[in-house]
């Protein structure tokens, strides 16, 4: 793993950076051949409370955590928990039908690259472009994804169809998904 430390409001020290590598560094027993992506880690301090957000981009999944806390190192602690615990998901419901085929093989894709385009009329104003490729996979596994990521939407293609389509959670708490017609 190659971690990306940053603080905001908070000096990195080697302390905080050795926790932080030790605790992320324990999600490596989880996967065949270790993890060899870039760990994303953002500290934040406002207003005394810590808050820490972990983000490992991979092919197949992002796992995304965030977690705030009075004391950062309870923080940092709570966020590898939340990690585990969509690795376990992820690896129990997601993958179930590997197993015919063996344990699959993850390979690591490139962060998202920040834009800025500001119209000449002064109007709308894009200020981050993310690009990723489209993974085949049911309506099932597109909400599991979406809930680990924590986001209220998410565009995959569909299996079965091989259309885009595009699920969200709707303020009743269920799903809704977007088909093209």
């Amino acid at each position: 793993m190659k971690f990306n430390i940053r603080g905001e409001n908070v000096e990195v020290t080697p302390a905080i950076r050795d926790y932080v590598e030790q605790k992320v560094g324990k999600l490596d027993k989880y996967f065949t051949e270790g993890l060899d992506s870039n760990v994303h880690v953002n500290l934040k301090v406002y207003n005394n409370k810590q808050k820490i957000e972990v983000t490992i981009p991979m092919s197949s999944i992002t796992l995304r955590a965030e977690e705030r806390h009075d004391d950062l190192y309870a923080a940092i602690d709570l966020v590898v928990d939340k990690l585990e615990r969509q690795i376990r998901k992820h690896k129990t419901r997601v993958n179930r039908k590997f197993r015919d085929q063996g344990s699959p093989k993850f390979m690591f894709t490139n962060g998202e690259e920040p834009r800025s385009n500001i119209d000449e009329d002064g109007e709308e104003e894009v200020v981050r472009t993310k690009r990723f490729n489209l993974k085949p996979m049911d309506n099932d596994e597109a909400i599991l994804q979406m809930n680990m990521l924590g986001h209220n939407f998410f565009v995959y293609t569909n299996a079965v169809t091989n259309a885009t389509n595009v699920v969200y959670k709707r303020k009743d708490g269920k799903y809704g998904i977007i088909e093209p017609s």
